[in-house]
């Protein structure tokens, strides 16, 4: 059962699934895809995806990943009715009770259905050559060497009436059943340890329902909801002139599914944008209920033993909450990290999978967490960062109603294109500051209610006040270049979010200043005769003789930076006050 067999076995035939067979597909020379479900060539919802039923949100990275995992599958799509819009541009956002700005953003979103998507997407796995794909099947576990050292086959049941369990030979195995997955059972039973679990539990539950779409009729919208009002929906533009309309509300809050109340509940929303549509529009379909009790993730990364020749993909790794729709886009992205460790060889591949997936999911993870944790009812640990972020966020999106450039930024991250550092750069910063000062002073700063803060301490929202007010002095500073903190460190990179935020796990920052430095030419003789040797470049706009500036004589004094020549000024100090010395 050890022997080298090139063959690849994925369980579970949705989007994940689909996407890590055709990853595989480029190395292994062949490849099966076993699925519980009967699948058709038509697009239809099945059993397998209970959330087919609803809106899905592909982000424009999810859909970059599909067209170079599936060559001209957009166009393929548009082809067939699916409409396209750019996000900013032509859907509308609110967050916080705020319209976002609306201007071209170059972010092409698809609003296109999970059943077709899947059903297209499936279709070209399967014209694949080596891959295969087995519906009505049943996974059972996994088969293992003698030592138990590594995974050799999967071991399954047809449902035909005269079958049996059986092995299929692999040298990988790919779980990719989705949150439901029975991975850590499967690893309890070869004697490896169960990973640890991270949840934040929610109660999330939502009802969709299609209407008729009139073309020349309005945007969709998304209405994110807020602190006092937690209840938040989505209306999506998809195929065949339709509306797919999905509304939800948190920790016990079941939207109703009879029709005035499915419609009534949609004038309940922070804002009316959503019922001023579906209240005249005609009905296509019953309201469906979903449920989703909590976000959960799998921590394989960070197990010591685990065996090789298995990996877990999707979410199967983590599932998100879907109100943030990540989900298509994220398995997307792990398809390409999986092909990018393939590439690298096929040893020790599932460790180095698992920790890529890691970084993949950080990212989403923090986000989705970080904005289910403003409810002060969801459980879970609010750090000093969460707790600071939320309270920039919330000023970001009162900056956003007006700077449409903000809103660009805020859209990259949330669609996965950008890190969400980018939001704290010292020039955006500023623009969240100058925004929500000038909401401020005509007194649009808030929505009615209780604040998205109301987590934040005092102490925290000062941090908040000085890293804004901090990294506006920046983008004003004329100084360029490598600019440090007061303890020698370059803010670059993933430093600058630990610089941003350091005072905000009690540090106070120092003030800001800047070092007076001399300029002298390399390698020459004091021209003022001081007896010192010139270690820089000459000063311009110095004493008359262009002394060193630190010798004994007067015309050797310290030269302004704003006069100096040469290398760039360096900035030494952290958050806080602009002041210049």
């Amino acid at each position: 059962m050890s022997e080298h067999t090139d063959h690849a076995v994925v369980v579970g035939a949705s989007m994940g699934g689909l996407l890590a067979a055709r990853v595989l597909s480029e190395t292994y020379a062949s490849v099966t895809v076993v699925e519980r479900d009967r699948l058709g060539e038509d697009a239809a919802p099945r059993r397998g995806v209970p959330q087919g039923r609803h809106a899905h949100g592909l982000l424009a990275r999810g859909r970059e990943a599909l067209e170079e995992l599936f060559p001209g599958l957009t166009a393929e799509l548009i082809g067939l009715g699916v409409p396209s819009v750019d996000l900013q541009a032509g859907f509308r956002w609110v967050n916080g009770g705020r319209l976002l700005r609306q201007a071209p953003s170059g972010l092409l979103g698809l609003g296109v259905s999970r059943p077709l998507l899947e059903a297209r997407v499936r279709a070209r796995v399967r014209a694949l050559p080596d891959v295969e794909i087995v519906d009505g099947c049943d996974a059972l576990g996994l088969a293992a060497s003698a030592d138990g050292d590594r995974v050799t086959g999967l071991r399954v049941l047809r449902r035909d009436a005269d079958s049996s369990a059986q092995v299929l030979s692999a040298d990988l195995v790919v779980d990719a059943t989705g949150r439901g997955s029975r991975g850590p059972q499967w690893l309890a039973a070869l004697g490896y340890p169960e990973p640890e679990v991270e949840q934040v539990h929610i109660g999330l539950a939502y009802a969709s329902r299609s209407y008729r779409r009139d073309p020349s009729g309005p945007e969709g919208a998304a209405v994110a909801g807020t602190v006092p009002n937690p209840r938040g929906g989505v209306m999506i533009a998809q195929e065949d002139d339709r509306w797919i309309v999905t509304f939800g509300g948190m920790l016990g809050d079941v939207p109703p599914l009879d029709h005035d109340g499915y419609t009534a509940y949609a004038a309940t929303l922070p804002v009316p944008a959503i019922h001023e549509v579906i209240r005249d529009a005609e009905p296509l379909s019953d309201p469906r209920l979903f449920r989703y009790p909590a976000s959960s993730r799998r921590r394989y990364e960070r197990l010591r033993r685990f065996p090789a020749g298995y990996a877990v993909f999707g979410d199967a790794v983590c599932s998100f909450n879907p109100v943030y729709g990540q989900g298509m886009t994220v398995a997307a992205v792990e398809a390409l990290a999986l092909r990018a460790c393939l590439a690298e060889g096929t040893d020790g591949l599932a460790r180095r999978f698992l920790r890529a997936a890691a970084r993949v999911v950080d990212i989403p993870w923090d986000i989705s967490v970080g904005a289910d944790l403003r409810f002060p009812e969801v459980a879970g640990a609010r750090t000093a960062k969460v707790r600071a972020v939320n309270a920039y966020l919330e000023r970001l999106h009162v900056a956003a109603e007006s700077d449409p450039v903000v809103g660009r930024a805020f859209l990259r991250v949330v669609n996965l294109m950008d890190r969400p550092e980018s939001l704290m750069a010292p020039r955006m910063a500023l623009r969240v500051l100058r925004g929500s000062s000038r909401a401020r002073q005509r007194g649009l700063i808030a929505v009615p209610g209780r604040s998205a803060t109301a987590n934040v301490t005092p102490a925290e929202a000062r941090t908040t006040r000085a890293t804004a007010t901090h990294a506006a002095s920046r983008a004003r500073s004329p100084a360029r270049g490598r600019a440090r903190t007061h303890r020698g460190r370059a803010r670059r990179g993933p430093r600058r979010w630990r610089y941003l935020y350091g005072a905000a796990r009690g540090r106070p920052p120092p003030p800001l200043r800047r070092r007076r430095r001399h300029r002298p030419a390399p390698g020459r003789r004091c021209p003022a005769r001081c007896r010192s040797r010139m270690r820089g470049r000459r000063p311009r706009g110095g004493p008359r003789g262009g002394g060193c500036g630190r010798g004994t004589r007067s015309t050797c004094r310290p030269v302004s930076p704003s006069t100096a020549r040469g290398p760039r000024t360096e900035v030494s100090g952290a958050l806080g006050d602009d002041q210049v010395t």
